[in-house]
């Protein structure tokens, strides 16, 4: 009897056993240089259950039972794969992928399941986009991965002369760009003309036009964040590339458990810039130098990789005249991280960097003041992501940084010549996603200042909640709500029409930091597998909007109020993708606003309507078309009304004092209650790609504003007269791939 109930509990203890869940993961990555896939689609065929891969092209599926299975893996340009394999129970399963791309690439979006969710994520209000997607768009001069962000719903310019962006009614500098996790504080070039983010060196880009989840914080209306490549891992490799602006060269190098990419760019002339200034001279001269290294050895760690990389860039703006102010400026990043999967449920990242940012104005015989802005940003952060059973996520983390600005000027509004702070900043985050129940995806987070760069940034918690509901197979459902702070700005006169750059300070001690609160909801619906909608609708306020003091007269005044902000408006994004022919409608009606010392204004980045229509067609054979046409109704400007004599004393010592001078004093009407023509103008591009056995030469011709609108830029207070936006402007870029 004691051997039968001996038998009987070791096959039940067999059975149980056989009947626990094992894992799957791995990474997906490009079979022919080995860099990451992020944001790759993998099904388990069998289960119709899928997920997305992430920024570092990895993935996980947990509570998996016991069974032979089927996975099915995509990514757009690529050849869709199919692996079969086996799940033990208790076990992880490393299954890394690697996919073939497509001789021909088109723009196709591959039908490789039928009801599944193939990301754990709400996706409100993201954006994701490829390098190849971005050599796609017509260039202005050469592809920019900022300049491109502004044919995206909610996202606005104030002209052809500046890459900066405002998204949703925010301002330019509440928008955070992460290269690697690291912040860059300026990232322009030529006088905020383009990025310098060179897309050769990207990997994979997310854009979070709002409702970011607790994982991102520091800044409260939009998040970039900018994945580099690790380098071919494969072969050794040579691009290079020039346009009428710069010269680029990217080299990549495999080494022992490791790879090696390095990215430099310069320029060697500034003529096609004086076609953003109407013709003005600018003689821009700058450069830019990246590096990335990474490493992975099971023997030293094992399923552990190390990621070291650097990004520095220098802008001089010297005009040779004694007459004329000089301009530089500089950012620098290092950082240094390190990625570890377990075998258990469990992802980390551990990341410790360094940022800059240093900004000079020489003044020489100009009117312009000199000024110097220093910004020193030291972090160090852990991630941590843990997977249940249930599907269900829970990601922590931490962050402390310390940061230093320095503004120094000659004279700022009467105060102090030295605005110079350091302080602390030590947060942490928690958020829980629930994906148990098919159809729903909801997300709660909770981010909070555990020691603020103010004191009254102190222990402010942040929520953030989202969810996703899709109600058939066509139809899903989307809102999210969220809490945002910001305890540093870029100090920007609103009335400057061009800002060669915008000096960082820690808010004083005088100002609450800058909060928002932003809701958003919105509707994913698909016609057919070919045409999808995407409608979203935001509203949001900011308090505690810094703005510059216009009526400061005693130096112990402030030099900067807290103003507020308003905005609210409807977007919607059309994308049609069919075999060869992929097009694009994007539209956004909105409104913002500002207020300061009770005077309600919009802001110039404010527009009532935006179109942005996009074609991309592969002729095959290597030839690829693109056509861009983007419309904007008029933005805000303040009007001149006339002009009055006013006295101007010379020098209160001389005895000539009461002669001074006359001189022309312009009567404005109230701030930005005119509004300028309707924008609109025509991009074309097209390119071909050439095999030339070992070694691939792609040329791409471009022209902007085909039909050389006249768009106009602003008007000359001084003598009323109408200064242009970019004319018609053909360029040119050719790349030799080896």
């Amino acid at each position: 009897m004691k051997k039968i109930f001996l038998l009987i509990s070791f096959l039940l203890a067999a059975v149980l056993y056989a009947q626990e869940d094992g894992r799957i993961r791995g990474f997906v990555r490009d079979s022919l240089n080995g860099e990451a896939l992020a944001y790759s689609n993998i099904i388990i065929k069998e289960l119709n259950r899928g997920t997305t891969t992430n920024e570092r092209g990895y993935y996980y599926f947990n509570g998996v039972r016991v069974n032979v299975y089927t996975l099915l893996v995509s990514y757009v340009g690529y050849q869709t794969k199919e692996i079969q394999l086996y799940i033990a129970p208790n076990k992880t399963t490393q299954v890394d992928i690697e996919l073939i791309p497509k001789d021909i690439q088109l723009n196709e979006i591959e039908k490789i399941g039928q009801a599944v969710d193939l990301s754990k994520e709400t996706n409100i209000s993201i954006e994701r986009i490829d390098s190849k997607k971005l050599e796609r768009l017509p260039k202005s001069v050469e592809t920019d991965l900022i300049r491109s962000l502004q044919f995206i719903p909610g996202v606005k310019s104030t002209g052809d002369a500046s890459a900066k962006y405002y998204v949703r009614g925010g301002s330019s500098d509440q928008n955070l760009i992460l290269m690697n996790g690291v912040t860059i504080y300026n990232p322009f070039h030529a006088l905020g003309l383009f990025s310098v983010v060179d897309p050769d060196m990207i990997n994979s880009i997310e854009f979070y036009k709002g409702a970011f989840n607790a994982k991102f914080g520091e800044r409260i209306s939009s998040v970039l964040n900018v994945v580099t490549k690790d380098g071919n891992n494969k072969k050794a490799g040579l691009t290079t590339s020039a346009s009428f602006l710069s010269g680029k060269l990217l080299f990549e190098t495999p080494f022992p458990n490791g790879s090696l990419m390095i990215n430099g760019r310069k320029s060697f002339s500034s003529e096609v810039l004086n076609k953003f200034y109407n013709d003005q001279k600018v003689p821009a001269d700058f450069y830019d130098l990246s590096f990335k290294l990474n490493y992975a050895d099971d023997y030293l760690n094992k399923n552990g990789r190390y990621f070291l990389f650097g990004f520095f860039s220098n802008d001089e703006l010297d005009y040779g005249d004694p007459t004329q102010p000089n301009f530089s400026w500089e950012t620098n990043l290092i950082g240094f991280e390190w990625v570890q999967t377990y075998d258990s449920p469990l992802f980390s990242t551990f990341r410790i960097n360094y940022s800059g940012f240093e900004g000079n104005t020489v003044q020489n015989a100009s009117s312009l003041k000199s000024r110097k802005n220093l910004v020193r940003d030291i972090g160090i952060s852990g991630d941590f992501t843990f997977l249940y059973d249930s599907r269900d996520e829970l990601s922590t983390g931490i962050l402390l940084k310390i940061i230093k600005t320095e503004l120094i000027v000659d004279q700022f509004q009467n105060s102090p010549n030295n605005i110079n702070e350091t302080s602390g900043n030590l947060v942490g985050y928690a958020s829980y996603k629930l994906a148990r129940y098919k159809g729903l995806i909801a997300e709660a987070g909770l981010r909070i200042n555990l020691v603020g760069l103010q004191n009254k940034g102190h222990f402010f918690p942040q929520p953030r909640l989202s969810a996703a509901y899709s109600i058939s197979e066509k139809l899903k459902l989307k809102t999210s709500l969220g809490l945002y702070q910001q305890e540093v700005a870029a100090i920007a006169d609103e009335d400057e029409v061009i800002s060669i750059f915008d000096p960082w300070i820690i808010l004083p001690d005088n100002l609450t930091p800058t909060r928002s609160f932003q809701t958003v909801a919105g509707i994913e619906y698909a016609f057919t597998d070919f045409l999808k909608l995407d409608l979203e609708g935001y509203y949001k306020t900011i308090s505690n909007l810094p703005t510059i003091n216009d009526e400061k007269f005693l130096e112990s005044d402030p030099n900067l109020i807290a103003g507020k902000g308003e905005a609210y408006g409807l977007e919607s994004n059309i994308n049609f993708s069919y075999g060869r022919i992929y097009v694009n409608t994007a539209y956004t009606l909105s409104w913002s606003f500002k207020e300061v010392n009770g005077e309600r204004y919009s802001p110039r980045y404010d527009s009532r309507h935006a179109l942005d229509l996009t074609l991309d067609y592969n002729l095959g054979k290597g030839w690829q078309f693109s056509a861009l046409w983007t419309y904007h109704s008029g933005q805000p400007f303040t009007q001149l009304v006339g002009y009055y004599n006013k006295f101007y004393i010379n020098d209160l010592e001389s005895e000539w004092n009461q002669i001074g001078n006359y001189l022309p004093y312009a009567v404005l009407s109230g701030r930005n209650l005119g509004r300028l023509p309707d924008y609109h103008r025509l991009d074309l591009s097209l390119s071909k790609l050439l095999e030339l056995g070992f070694m691939k030469l792609k040329i791409d011709v471009s022209a902007v504003n085909v039909y050389n609108r006249d768009n106009i830029f602003y008007f000359e207070r001084d003598t009323g007269k109408k200064v242009n936006m970019l004319p018609f402007l053909p360029t040119a870029t050719i790349k030799l791939i080896l």
